[in-house]
């Protein structure tokens, strides 16, 4: 997993828990990293899972409410990284189907190591898009937060209906209506 993803979650972490959450997290935990993370860098996908649990645990949030705050911060990232990057579309059902054959294509050109997850487009129109993610990690939460977080930036708002194909969260189907 990237860095980057571990950087910002702490950068997080640190901003709605403070410091001292993030120390606990991280010495709570049996990370091969110690918990020293560069954004550049490229880390078991184990050390994210630990240091989600011990936050939940601390915090008494789920895991899937922790991603979901984490998907709305990491797009703010995403913004301010990449605005050529948003600038290309005008609409939010564009953006989202576009994750596998665009978005994807282009942070694979940034980062070629990363493990990311597949979205399969099964059905589109203008105010609608079914879509199965698939990924070994599971971290549907935080693709819907960023879909939230997509019709926000366009102004608009959307009913996104996930549904687990795999009761594991490895196989889950989105199915989005524009409002």
């Amino acid at each position: 997993m990237k860095g980057i993803v571990f950087t910002e979650f702490l950068d997080l972490v640190e901003v709605k828990f403070g410091l001292e959450m993030v120390d606990r997290i991280i010495s709570s935990s049996n990370l091969e990293s110690e918990g020293a993370y560069t954004s550049v860098g490229t880390y078991k996908f184990s050390e994210m899972l630990q240091l989600l649990q011990h936050l939940s645990t601390n915090t008494g949030i789920s895991i899937d409410d922790l991603l979901l705050v984490y998907a709305e911060h990491f797009f703010s990232v995403l913004e301010q990284s990449y605005p050529g990057l948003m600038a290309t579309y005008n609409d939010p059902i564009e953006m989202i189907s576009s994750i596998e054959n665009h978005i994807h294509v282009e942070v694979r050109k940034i980062y070629p190591d990363a493990e990311l997850p597949t979205f399969e487009v099964i059905k589109k129109t203008d105010n609608s898009l079914v879509m199965i993610y698939k990924s070994s990690r599971a971290m549907h939460h935080f693709g819907l937060g960023l879909m939230n977080k997509t019709f926000e930036h366009f102004n608009s708002t959307a009913t996104i209906v996930l549904e687990k194909l795999k009761e594991d969260g490895t196989e889950v189907r989105f199915v989005i209506n524009k409002n």
